[in-house]
């Protein structure tokens, strides 16, 4: 009998190295992968071009629900379209990263891109990644990653991430926008970063990015063949 494919879903705070993780397993895998942020952040992208306030819930809805987000694989990576635009480079600078991180608070974008993500992953042999999709997108999904880092590793894993691409920015600074980052997605009235009742935690701290998926293909393994749940 040929094994089911999972819906497996990674959530964790920023910095903890899911984008990494989900990419790896997926390929590991012969699985699509699914980045969340990047719908996040193209949503916040087109307010920014669009002067459309990262307050004004309802106009963000709108906006979203306007729009039409793509994600493809392309030479081994994710290419996020936007309105048809390519948009991957324009997605992962500073600036939009905090405005991602301000409009995924309003509950009507999220429903939106919640909705989207649901359709994307609904039939299984997917890796999809964020800060809810284990605990609010797919609370049943089969395998469910916690992935959690110390805030001082996280910063200094996104400082190296923006120094490899010339982007001039301070380690403190980062730190400091860690923290500002953990605490909106932990006060966030709209489905809050939290851990999954039966989420496996993987604090990736003191470990290295091929031996934290390795340990998430194993467990996936494990479902695969009809091993219970954790």
């Amino acid at each position: 009998m040929t094994a089911r494919k999972l819906i497996i879903a990674i959530d964790g705070p920023v910095g903890s190295g899911k984008s990494t993780l989900a990419r790896r397993v997926a390929a590991l895998l012969g699985y699509i992968y699914i980045d969340t942020g990047a719908m996040y952040r193209a949503i916040a992208l087109k307010a920014l071009r669009n002067s459309v306030p990262l307050n004004a819930g309802e106009k963000l809805a709108a906006l979203a629900g306007e729009t039409h987000i793509d994600l493809r694989a392309r030479d081994g990576a994710q290419q996020v379209l936007l309105d048809g635009e390519d948009v991957t480079a324009a997605i992962r600078t500073p600036e939009v990263a905090q405005a991602a991180s301000k409009a995924a608070i309003m509950p009507g974008v999220r429903k939106v891109l919640v909705a989207e993500q649901r359709r994307a992953g609904q039939n299984g042999g997917v890796v999809m990644e964020g800060r809810d999709i284990g605990s609010v997108v797919f609370p049943d999904a089969e395998l469910k990653i916690f992935l959690s880092a110390s805030p001082e590793v996280r910063a200094e894993r996104r400082w190296r991430e923006h120094q490899q691409k010339g982007d001039a920015i301070d380690l403190a600074r980062t730190l400091e926008e860690i923290h500002e980052r953990d605490r909106r997605d932990q006060e966030r009235t709209s489905s809050p970063l939290v851990r999954a009742k039966d989420a496996v935690v993987v604090d990736s701290t003191a470990m290295e990015p091929e031996e934290v998926a390795r340990l998430v293909v194993m467990l996936a393994n494990s479902r695969e063949s009809g091993g219970a749940k954790a």
